[in-house]
């Protein structure tokens, strides 16, 4: 029937719908076409869900809700979640073997090496039970240790501060990551030509060629005046600065750039652009004249300030045994014969009084390319008659052994008769920087050796007295081949901070290696920083593990 109003229009009418009506139950009695085709999982409405975004579940099992997720029409089902078709694609690469901890170890070995052939299960089993109870005790004492050691049983990697405070007016110019540092490469240096030598040597005492572990010595306290002149305190740089090169450095600044990939302390060098002319310098009361002490070990020292063997106390102990060590094994007497060159000594000045260090300068230039010649103060520590009498000029240094147990190193009495190779490997894993920096000042030089010195505690918990074991000798050039020094990326890493600093305009600048990162900075710096007009600098300026270091039983100068 049609409906229409009044203006003969028609009006939309309302038509019921078709409901099935299903006396058996509820729901359809067909499936309607738009889902003829899919599939129809029964489903209960206290079945619960969320099996797929329940993270929890595989590590955190409810056993008392076992089966929460499980529905109550059986499984199997298409619409079922199985996680371990995923898993069945996924192959373990790392094959490593997993290495137990020490009270893992051969728990029940001993135990079932005595129990052989006594028989009796009493015996098995308080065997077994003592050694149980043993594993137990080490277990617990090594994680004890541990968390003593580390903190809740996790490594704690300390925070090592600046060597420097970075003021907020210093501007940053350039950042330099190691990798792209280690890529630098500047071939064809030929060797220094010496434009001045200066000072006195000792000879070097060869009954020190035959200590052995069984046949030690006892490190001696030598009193003698050590100077550490920075490059532009020293008078004959200032001399050469008229009539040779454009940069100037000492070979201990050098050493510390050219190897700064291998550091992971952090260290500062002042540069001062005048003109065309390059100064390189040391801050004044710093640490930067320290050896440091297993700096790049896996573990490096990491106690307090208090204790022994932290690391500005381990810096103190290797800088004093390197200086007593260097003149211990020198012929020193007024008998003795001395080489001396033309020059003499330009730090020594009536005004001090004591006994001077065996030590000669050769003031070196290297023709860098691009109008770059680099200027060096370089030294040597004693001089050697080679079985062909030809005169040798050494570069001698100390290694130290304080604790082998600490260090994670071997012990040098029971492996340096018989396996130097081990103990110098093991050196060259911890010390990697510091053996570095002393074959690139004994290359600066050009000494025809490298004596090293095995210098060990004569007690672990005294560092005041020590024992040499041995000494080892090397040339140069063979021994930088051995721990893979590069001395092209070392020249191209030098060339590239000169020529950054000598693009900037004329004032103060400052090289730092960050405390924590792989990586250098520089920045331009007021000209009036690090300037105190005699006095000390301000707190704002030097951190408090940068002063300056006491003497042990030596003295050093750094002549202004």
């Amino acid at each position: 029937m049609t409906m229409t109003d009044q203006s003969g229009g028609e009006v939309p009418h309302f038509v019921a719908p078709i409901i099935q009506d299903n006396p058996t139950g509820w729901g359809p009695c067909e499936v309607p076409d738009q889902f003829k085709d899919m599939p129809y999982q029964p489903f209960s409405k206290g079945d619960r869900l969320g099996k797929i975004s329940d993270w929890t579940g595989a590590a955190f099992l409810d056993k008392k809700y076992a089966n929460k997720y499980a529905s109550q029409f059986g499984s199997g089902s298409q619409y079922a979640y199985y996680h371990d078709e995923d898993e069945s694609t996924f192959h373990l690469v790392d094959t490593t073997r997993v290495q137990k901890p020490p009270y893992q170890r051969g728990r029940f070995r001993a135990n079932q090496r005595n129990m052989r052939g006594r028989g009796g299960r009493s015996n098995t089993q308080s065997g077994g039970m003592q050694a149980l109870g043993k594993g137990l005790k080490a277990r617990d004492t090594y994680k004890r240790s541990q968390v003593k050691r580390w903190g809740q049983g996790r490594p704690q990697i300390k925070i090592r501060d600046a060597s420097v405070t970075v003021r907020p007016d210093w501007s940053t110019i350039e950042e330099m990551d190691f990798p792209r540092l280690g890529k630098l490469s500047l071939p064809g240096i030929k060797d220094g030509e010496d434009i001045l030598c200066c000072g006195e040597l000792e000879y070097y005492d060869k009954t020190y060629d035959r200590v052995n572990v069984k046949n030690e010595k006892a490190l001696q306290s030598v009193n003698r005046i050590f100077h550490t002149v920075t490059t532009t305190d020293d008078p004959i740089i200032r001399k050469l600065t008229k009539t040779e090169g454009n940069v100037y450095a000492t070979d201990a600044i050098l050493a510390t750039i050219m190897c700064c990939t291998r550091s992971n302390y952090s260290w500062d060098i002042v540069i001062e652009k005048i003109g065309d002319k390059l100064f390189f310098d040391k801050r004044d009361n710093t640490e930067f004249d320290l050896l440091t002490v297993n700096e790049t070990s896996v573990e490096p020292p990491q106690d307090d300030g208090n204790s022994l063997n932290s690391p500005r106390n381990l810096a103190l102990e290797a800088t004093f045994i390197n200086h007593n060590f260097s003149q211990q094994v020198l012929k020193i007497g007024a008998t003795e014969p001395k080489y001396k060159f033309e020059e003499v000594n330009p730090f020594i000045s009536e005004e001090e009084d004591g006994e001077f260090a065996s030590v000669a300068y050769r003031y070196r230039k290297w023709d860098l390319g691009g109008g770059i010649t680099l200027v060096a103060r370089c030294e040597h520590d004693a001089v050697v008659q080679s079985p062909n009498g030809e005169l040798q000029f050494l570069t001698i240094k100390a290694l130290n052994e304080w604790d082998s147990k600490l260090a994670n190193g071997v012990e040098w009495r029971q492996k340096l008769d018989t396996q130097r190779g081990a103990v110098l490997a093991n050196e060259l894993r911890n010390n990697a920087c510091k053996l570095a920096k002393w074959t690139v000042q004994a290359l600066l030089a050009g000494s025809d050796q490298i004596k090293f010195g095995y210098v060990s505690r004569a007690h672990v918990r005294d560092n005041s007295k020590h024992v040499i074991l041995r000494t080892q000798q090397y040339k140069p050039h063979e021994f930088a081949t051995q721990i893979n020094l590069n001395m092209d990326n070392a020249w191209g890493i030098l060339r590239c901070i000169v020529d950054i600093v000598m693009k900037q305009k004329d004032g103060k600048y400052l090289i730092m290696k960050d405390p924590n990162k792989p990586m250098i900075r520089l920045y331009d710096i007021p000209d009036n920083t690090f300037e105190s007009d005699g006095e000390t600098e301000s707190d704002d300026d030097v951190p408090d593990n940068a002063t300056a270091f006491p003497l042990y039983s030596y003295n050093t100068s750094s002549k202004r």
